[in-house]
């Protein structure tokens, strides 16, 4: 059981002991935080939320709530909703914040707040900081009965969401039509299940066979859309002869594509072809984060245009993708962020914009993935103990590895020509993982427990 306190908001295991989980009492306190933070920052009384399907979700929603009206902000409550659908809303409600309800892809026992601006974009480290010390070290003062704040239910926002999609330049409903499209979708029963049918079928996709498309929380297999966890959607998409299989994590901000053989895409290639169909219509900059796939910045390269790396973590691809003015950026877990949109990672503008591609290359879906560089991560991690100086085991590889290309803007990123490694600690473990890619599995993995070797004599040296 566990409770993680982060800048970005709170998530943790349900039950408990206050502190130690996520108990009523922890979600009271770091709501209360987040309003106060909004009232006294943005100076908004508008809050809009909104929540994944999973079981604990209306336990914590009623508690959400009821804290923010406790302290005079209107709430707009969108119900079973999506991320990126919370994330417009925001911006369409003039609110001063968002709370997403939701633990994104981690299993069902675990739940969490995450947190929006004024501009429906993950809060910042500096105000994530601003926001943990209201929680640890203020006494929040509720106001009276008729200072408190008022309470609206709005179901309207999927549907606004996905006119806003149908309304993109480069989404192209027509090439869609014209494809006649059979897909298999594996919602993992949560909202999902209502945005993703309604998505196709706007944009004129009329064979779909539903997997798990019941908002119940009741998740059928680890809802991680990776590869070991989509066994069922792959045997499903050949069985049934679909062109393809996609599927969404709970909170529908990740999205992973099966092949008509039954092969996986990748999800780190989610991004890559979003990336080169945007590039063909629209030159411009991309980024992606350090421990994302090679295959980003050949494309665009490719196209002419510049790539660019960020620190891991949404709200750094996001002010990457600000500072560089990119046309589209992401994260190797299939998270699609285009910000003619919204800057969000969003799964379902990620599935218009792929299914474009697709239409227009005109080919199957194996095919266009062939069409990409193929590279190889290997992900490992290594445990420390706590006492570790984790700063001076990278300063050791810096220096062992000072003639490689190094980036130090995230843990330490080593180069050898077309391959990688990419080391960074954990935020909530002892750990530091490692992210090797290479063109071929074996180097990538060579690389992976070289560099875990390295570590581990490092530590054993600095005791």
């Amino acid at each position: 059981m566990s409770l993680i306190k982060s800048i970005s908001g709170i998530r943790g295991t349900i039950g408990g002991f206050p502190g130690a989980n996520l108990t009523p009492a922890d979600i009271m306190k770091f709501t209360l935080a987040f309003g106060t933070w909004v009232l006294e920052q943005e100076g908004n009384r508008k809050v809009v939320i909104g929540r994944d399907a999973r079981v604990s979700g209306e336990m914590v929603n009623n508690i959400v709530v009821g804290s923010l009206l406790s302290i005079g902000i209107d709430v707009v409550d969108l119900g079973l909703s999506t991320t990126p659908t919370v994330e417009i809303a925001v911006h369409e409600e003039k609110a001063g914040g968002g709370i997403i309800i939701t633990a994104s892809h981690n299993p069902k026992q675990w739940n969490a707040l995450k947190l929006l601006n004024s501009h429906g974009e993950f809060i910042s480290a500096k105000a994530g900081e601003e926001l943990l010390q209201i929680a640890e070290n203020r006494t929040i003062e509720f106001e009276e009965v008729n200072a408190l704040g008022t309470y609206s239910k709005d179901d309207s926002y999927i549907d606004r969401h996905i006119e806003k999609i149908l309304k993109l330049k480069l989404v192209d409903v027509e090439a869609i039509k014209a494809r006649n499209f059979k897909i298999v979708i594996d919602c993992v029963n949560s909202t999902g299940g209502i945005a993703m049918p309604k998505l196709l079928k706007a944009l004129g996709v009329e064979q779909v066979t539903e997997l798990y498309t019941e908002p119940n929380g009741l998740f059928p297999h680890n809802p991680e859309p990776l590869p070991e966890n989509l066994n069922e959607l792959s045997l499903t998409v050949k069985k049934t002869n679909a062109d393809l299989g996609l599927c969404v994590d709970p909170d529908v901000d990740r999205l992973a594509f099966v092949c008509e053989d039954g092969n996986m895409f990748g999800e780190e290639y989610t991004l890559v072809a979003v990336a080169d169909y945007v590039l063909k219509n629209k030159k411009g900059n991309t980024v992606s984060n350090l421990s994302s796939t090679r295959a980003l910045r050949d494309v665009t390269e490719k196209a002419g245009c510049e790539y660019h790396a960020s620190a891991v973590g949404e709200v750094n691809v996001v002010e990457k993708m600000k500072e560089v003015k990119a046309v589209i950026g992401g994260e190797g877990n299939g998270g699609i962020i285009y910000p003619e949109l919204h800057y969000g990672r969003d799964a379902m503008v990620g599935t218009a914009l792929f299914l474009s591609h697709l239409a227009k290359f005109g080919k199957t879906i194996s095919l266009l993935r062939s069409s990409y560089p193929s590279y190889y991560i290997a992900k490992k991690k290594v445990d420390l103990d706590l006492s570790t100086n984790i700063d001076l085991l990278f300063e050791e590889i810096e220096n062992k590895y000072r003639k490689q290309p190094i980036n130090t803007i995230d843990g330490v990123k080593i180069e050898f020509d077309n391959d990688w490694v990419h080391l960074r600690r954990s935020n909530t473990e002892p750990i530091i993982r490692i992210y090797a890619e290479s063109n071929s599995e074996t180097t990538a993995n060579n690389i992976a427990e070289q560099l875990m070797k390295d570590l581990q004599t490092f530590a054993k040296k600095n005791g």
